[in-house]
């Protein structure tokens, strides 16, 4: 439920769910302006809900292309964003860190709203086989856990990287250090049907 009450020329809408005020000015030109102020790095997929399903097309069972993403409330004083994309729950026999890169952007334009399905953004790191794309969830079905997360983390960053194409994840988030102004992570979960 939402209460809105006018006053001075503003009108301040009460949000009870978020427990947070934002005021907008009435005249639409400064509109933008209060929004940004007021709103925190956001990262969400309209293909899937955060802690949700990631939907077999954006995996291996699927088109393996990567999911759309969308993109609001980047900090002032932002030089670039960065993407990381990981899988925490590798089975140990497979991966001795327990972790797979599926995905590695950096050096995005911090205007960048969204990124559309199957596209790409910025300078392209390597993934967990060396490729700089984007390769989708594919836990294998032999091991446990059978459900795996994966994380799409958003980095709001005060300069760019100075770093080739095809950096891996480590090389990224070692050049990041003492840059990231804020970040956010999108989750989601797949499991694979047996094959």
């Amino acid at each position: 439920m939402q209460t809105a009450l006018r006053a001075g020329g503003l009108l301040i809408i009460a949000g009870a769910v978020a427990g947070l005020v934002l005021i907008f000015a009435t005249d639409p030109a400064e509109a933008p302006e209060a929004l940004n102020e007021s709103m925190a790095l956001s990262f969400i997929s309209p293909a899937f809900e955060h802690e949700g399903t990631v939907p077999s097309r954006f995996t291996c069972d699927g088109d393996n292309v990567s999911p759309p993403l969308a993109i609001t409330g980047v900090p002032e004083g932002t030089q670039a964003l960065a993407i990381v994309m990981d899988d925490p729950d590798v089975p140990k026999q497979l991966r001795p860190d327990g972790v797979f890169d599926h995905w590695v952007l950096f050096n995005i334009a911090p205007s960048t709203g969204s990124i559309e399905e199957g596209a790409s953004a910025g300078v392209r790191g390597a993934n967990g086989r060396g490729d700089a794309k984007y390769t989708g969830p594919c836990p294998p079905t032999q091991y446990e856990p059978a459900e795996h997360r994966y994380f799409f983390k958003l980095y709001a960053l005060d300069t760019m990287l100075d770093l080739p194409e095809g950096s891996s994840k480590q090389e990224v988030l070692a050049a990041m250090q003492g840059h990231v102004l804020e970040e956010t992570t999108l989750m989601g979960r797949y499991k694979r049907t047996a094959q």
